[in-house]
């Protein structure tokens, strides 16, 4: 069914994407979209065709693609304060959780299906996530949203951008990461992994 959804000639790029290592790949090789004509959130097939993404057009890009190769499409998001919310698509493998990203920062990206459970996966984020100011500002993680849920609008492949998914995200419930004791005792980032961080990043 989520086949039938495509052109041939979108199909034919997803055919090629056959791991998650690979969808990965592809996301990380689209164009980062700094939004020049103002915010967007456009569809997998937008995506495709425009060859630019985001951080929630990546994560949709991921969904619909390791939709394609058998896993459910689901996302999850990450909460911060004083910084944006980062979100991931997330697949299990051998009771495993990994996810695949696009992130203007090179540390919030693929994550391999190792970790036990979300809050795990959602803790391996910490450390390389933070604001300019070198704050560590993650903080809450959601639940996982099966977009199977938005498939009455055409999530992966409608024309116009598909708001109703962030909206939902920033909705719903998340649990936190951190007693507040310890995040208001937290470092800053260092300047190696600061500069780390931020290879390849566009300004």
């Amino acid at each position: 069914m989520a086949a039938n959804s495509f052109l041939p000639a979108e199909r034919a790029v997803f055919r090629r994407l056959t791991t998650p290592e690979k969808i990965q790949r592809f996301v990380d090789d689209v164009p980062y979209n700094k939004e020049p004509d103002g915010p967007t959130c456009r569809s997998p097939r937008c995506v495709l065709r425009d060859r630019t993404a985001h951080c929630m057009e990546g994560a949709l890009l991921g969904a619909a693609a390791l939709r394609m190769i058998g896993f459910p499409p689901l996302l999850l998001d990450l909460e911060a304060v004083r910084d944006d919310d980062h979100v991931l698509s997330i697949f299990r493998m051998r009771g495993c959780w990994g996810a695949v990203a696009k992130s203007n920062y090179a540390g919030l990206r693929y994550r391999e299906p190792v970790y036990r459970t979300l809050r795990e996966l959602a803790m391996s984020y910490f450390e390389h996530y933070y604001n300019p100011r070198r704050e560590k500002t993650l903080r809450n993680y959601s639940r996982p949203v099966n977009l199977t849920r938005f498939d009455s609008i055409h999530w992966m492949t409608a024309e116009e951008d598909v708001w109703a998914i962030p909206e939902h995200l920033c909705e719903i419930g998340h649990r936190p990461l951190l007693r507040a004791p310890v995040a208001a005792n937290l470092g800053r980032v260092d300047d190696r992994l600061y500069r780390a961080g931020r290879l390849g990043l566009v300004e």
